[in-house]
């Protein structure tokens, strides 16, 4: 019998492809999607004073500061995730970071764009986005839409595992940006106009059953930045 219409292995491809494009956690950053970079003051801040913890808050038994540096630290297990929170919130900013991961193969990031989540069972976790490193490098909605569609490839080409890794993310209106090492490795526009918040950069030390610690140094902020990347080679 002479079939007529598209075979059906070619119409499922064809359905798939559709689903795809239409399902916006799928699609890839799209320029016709893209908010405007929101307007403010534009100011660069020391987040960090290198001395102490002026100007953060979180659990005292897991945050300290040792030569210059912030350290995230855990001997027992952390049950749910918990963060080191800037007291002072941001929407559009560019956050130049250095980070390290000393002890334990999970991931750590830096929490942007969401609120503190005491729900959660931690006062100091948080619901919004997370920039992942340096295990699982990506993109993460907390307590949200969870993994975001961000290839970690070119991040796992530069990033280095128990080192210093030197982070550039600049946030303007719906779209993230993080340069590693001196690379480009995520360029995405979320599609979801109502996860975007103002709210605190938060530093993480993931929940986990093992001894972890997690370094950051360098921490400086600039407010409603211009739309470029400063540390691309």
């Amino acid at each position: 019998m002479r079939r007529i219409g598209p075979h059906p292995a070619t119409l499922a491809c064809s359905m798939l492809w559709i689903a795809l494009v239409a399902s916006p956690t799928l699609r890839a950053a799209d320029d016709a999607k893209r908010q405007p970079p929101r307007q403010g003051k534009s100011e660069t801040i020391d987040l960090f004073n290198g001395k102490d913890l002026t100007g953060w808050v979180g659990h005292k038994h897991h945050w300290s500061v040792k030569d210059g540096v912030i350290v995230g630290k855990n001997t027992v297990p952390v049950k749910v995730s918990t963060y080191l929170l800037t007291e002072r919130k941001f929407t559009d900013f560019r956050l130049l970071a250095t980070v390290k991961l000393v002890q334990s193969e999970m991931h750590s990031g830096i929490a942007m764009w969401g609120r503190l989540a005491p729900e959660q069972k931690d006062e100091f976790t948080f619901a919004g986005h997370l920039v992942m490193f340096p295990s699982g490098w990506g993109l993460y909605d907390l307590y949200g839409r969870g993994g975001l569609p961000v290839d970690p490839e070119p991040a796992k080409k530069v990033g280095k595992q128990h080192d210093w890794n030197e982070l550039e993310i600049v946030a303007q209106g719906n779209r993230i940006r993080l340069v590693a090492n001196g690379s480009l490795v995520v360029d995405w526009t979320d599609p979801k106009e109502d996860a975007l918040y103002e709210g605190p950069i938060g530093l993480q030390l993931h929940s986990n059953e093992e001894p972890q610690e997690i370094h950051f140094k360098n921490l400086k902020l600039t407010t409603f930045p211009e739309d470029k990347l400063i540390t691309l080679k």
